[in-house]
């Protein structure tokens, strides 16, 4: 079977757990699997980068870039005589870092006299994370006798659009990344640095939250992988956060249509855009515990799977507002709601959910709390001639929802959610079901959250899933 593995930043975040999944891998390929792997940067390296690259734009401290670079240094060094153990090939992979370390050195002093982070500059350093990572785990796999050959994303194929932060691949990456990673799967195991790609001018850029498993979904597209696995620290999907309920249960299929609801709406095991590669291409996704690698874990599917319970999860979505804008102005006047959107698109402002009455005398809109008051400036400004009477804004809120395929066509599944909230008396400020039914969300005050999640959970017995 034809596999690519991606494994996060907790499984790859110092030596003993790089050299755990070079054994990992290396168990599986005995098995006869050919494998394309794909790695995160190691624990906590992006952010000290991206701290690094704040810190030399805005204080110009050339001493405080060089202290950064020789902890990420020292970190990457340690780790290397830990997973390593076969002295040429270690003293090959330190060669290649202290290199990468060289250029990240020489563009962090750039932006200390230059004063300014361009999000070009910004996507070129937050780039060595993932640089560093993936000749340490070739390093380990050849140190154990796997042929192993490391390359970065942009190396592997992956082109990008131009939007740095939150490049979008090309349709040609496919293409590229057959031409330039699958010829390499019988006689090594190809290490891919997740989350970068190159634009068609050859400038790094990086492919946003979530990029590490996006990279291993664009691998598996390309390569023609039976399956793509992603690594995580959990047992795969759980039917809720089981920080806030400990019953949470792994939940073994579900489909890919659930998986994107359940990722949109808070779960973070997965990012949205993460497996639209692995739809794409009807490729199934499975999520395993790399620290368990025993369990089964969560596969996802194209197709939903029938279950004896309606419903699959309950998420979460927290750091949200919502803002409601209201005046009988708006009641009949063509245009209102396509101005409130255009207006916030223009601003830069992501809505989460949507919600107007039928009186046409008010829309209600959840949004990213860091997006609250420039949403709410931007439509005061777009309706300052009377249209709407008020904006007004709830940062004390956070959004429920209510996931599975199998609420398609059952009646009272809304009635036993919200019935369900009244007995506990939980206030639903506002609602919202689409049309493909399955998913039900809706905002409470923040304060409500747990209760909410946990006794939804017992509701519909999420805890015998099986």
């Amino acid at each position: 079977m034809r596999l690519v593995m991606k494994f996060g930043g907790a499984s790859v975040a110092d030596g003993e757990r790089i050299r755990h999944v070079a054994t990992l891998v290396r168990s599986y390929r005995e098995q006869g699997h050919e494998i394309a792997v794909v790695t995160s940067a190691m624990k906590g390296v992006t952010d000290a980068l991206l701290m690094a690259a704040r810190a030399a734009s805005e204080k110009g401290d050339a001493d405080a870039v060089l202290k950064s670079v020789s902890d990420i240094r020292t970190q990457h060094e340690r780790a290397a005589e830990v997973c390593i153990e076969h002295e040429p090939t270690r003293e090959h992979v330190l060669d290649s870092i202290a290199t990468l370390l060289d250029d990240l050195e020489r563009a962090l002093v750039g932006i200390c006299y230059l004063g300014e982070l361009t999000p070009r500059s910004l996507d070129y350093i937050s780039s060595f994370g993932e640089r560093l990572a993936a000749p340490m785990l070739a390093g380990a796999l050849q140190s154990i006798g796997v042929p192993s050959r490391s390359m970065d994303g942009m190396e592997a194929g992956i082109l990008t659009d131009s939007t740095h932060g939150d490049a979008r691949p090309l349709d040609i990456t496919y293409e590229r990344i057959a031409q330039r990673v699958a010829p390499l799967l019988e006689e090594c195991v190809p290490v891919v640095g997740g989350f970068m790609g190159a634009d068609e001018r050859g400038v790094i850029t990086t492919l946003g939250r979530g990029g590490s498993d996006l990279t291993a979904s664009l691998v598996g597209a390309g390569i023609g992988a039976h399956e793509i696995w992603l690594w995580k620290e959990t047992d795969g999907i759980m039917t809720t956060d089981p920080h806030l309920v400990p019953e949470a249960r792994s939940l073994r299929q579900i489909s890919y249509a659930e998986a994107m609801e359940m990722s949109y709406f808070g779960a973070k095991v997965l990012h949205p855009r993460a497996i639209e590669p692995a739809i794409r291409h009807s490729i199934p996704v499975r999520v395993k515990n790399t620290f368990h690698p025993e369990r089964e874990g969560t596969l996802i599917v194209a197709d939903h799977v029938p279950s004896k319970s309606v419903v699959k999860a309950i998420t979460v979505i927290r750091n949200v507002a919502l803002i409601t804008i209201s005046g009988s102005g708006m009641i009949g006047t063509i245009g209102v709601a396509a101005r409130v959107f255009s207006s916030l698109a223009r601003a830069g402002v992501n809505i989460r959910m949507i919600s107007q009455g039928s009186s046409e005398a008010n829309i209600s809109m959840v949004v990213d709390e860091a997006h609250a008051q420039r949403a709410v400036r931007t439509l005061r400004e777009e309706f300052r001639h009377n249209i709407v009477k008020d904006v007004s804004l709830n940062e004390h809120v956070c959004v429920v929802a209510v996931v599975g395929a199998g609420m398609i066509g059952t009646p009272g599944v809304a009635g036993r959610v919200f019935s369900t909230m009244g007995r506990n008396g939980i206030n639903v400020i506002m609602i919202s079901q689409g049309s493909s039914q399955s998913n039900i969300s809706f905002v409470i005050d923040e304060r409500d959250a747990r209760r909410a999640v946990a006794v939804l959970h017992e509701e519909f017995a999420l805890h015998e899933i099986e």
